[in-house]
Formats: C-alpha cells, sequence, structure tokens
C-alpha cells in the first residue's frame, strides 16, 4: 500500500479549512489551525501549508508555529521560506493577512514549545525524534 501523498492531505485539509471558517476535523479536530502562505525561496512559486499554532496569550496579534515536520530530522521548507522572506500571509479563521516573521530561541522558545507539547503531546514526540539531531524551530508570526 502507497503512503498518502502529503499534498494531496494538504489540499483536503486546506478545502476544509475554508468551508469552516477555520475548523477542520479528524486529527486537528478542535486544534487551532492556520493557513501559512509563503513563497519557495528558490522556485518563487507560492505555497500554502496547514499548521497547529499556539496562540500569544499576551498579545492577540501574534501567534507561534512549530517546525516540527512530524520529527524529521530535517527542517521543513516552509521554515526556510518564511526565515528567507520575513513576511508570509496567514488565513486564520475567516481573516487573510500579512505577518512579520520572527525566529524564537533560547528559553523564550523553550518555554513556547513546552507549552505546545503541553497541549498536544505530539509536539513532545516530535521533540523526542529529533533530540540530538535537531532543535525544532519556534516561529512567531505577528500581524503586520
Amino acid at each position: 500500500m502507497n503512503a498518502p501523498d502529503p499534498n494531496d492531505w494538504n489540499a483536503k485539509t486546506i478545502a476544509e479549512f475554508r468551508a469552516n471558517e477555520g475548523r477542520v476535523g479528524g486529527q486537528f479536530e478542535g486544534a487551532p489551525l492556520v493557513l501559512l502562505h509563503h513563497r519557495g525561496r528558490k522556485s518563487g512559486r507560492e505555497f500554502v501549508s496547514p499548521m497547529m499554532y499556539l496562540p500569544d496569550d499576551s498579545d492577540p496579534d501574534r501567534i507561534f508555529v512549530f517546525a516540527s515536520k512530524a520529527g524529521a530530522p530535517t527542517n521543513p521548507e516552509w521554515y526556510l521560506n518564511l526565515i528567507a522572506a520575513g513576511t508570509a500571509t496567514i488565513e486564520r479563521g475567516t481573516e487573510t493577512y500579512t505577518v512579520v516573521t520572527e525566529e524564537i530561541t533560547g528559553d523564550e522558545r523553550d518555554g513556547i514549545y513546552v507549552e505546545q507539547a503541553a497541549r498536544y503531546p505530539g509536539f513532545a514526540g516530535y521533540a523526542e525524534k529529533t533530540a540530538g539531531v535537531r532543535v525544532i524551530p519556534v516561529v512567531a508570526l505577528t500581524r503586520a
């Protein structure tokens, strides 16, 4: 049996997100989800990546996303594109807006990641898989 095509999975998730005002079912039911629009730093193509986020409790215009890639040994392409561009567009709920990107590091990053892993234990598993290989990046997306 073939593995599911991640592009097909993304397309279905994106369609469900847009049809239901930012909500989806399945493994993401009830989880905060955002659609991240980013441009390929090499290809120049636009991509849309659905991902979970953690809201910043002190700033409603700031959220955090996690370059976990399900615990793979390399960072996801979207993360590399975001860092190269410095800005992106997101769809959050029924809104679409531009964000400024900032990589969060050190103790601040660790605290944010621990909170995400406490809320969604899959993220703790991703961190276990990447231990000694890479630190999963955390990126703040702030409304421009």
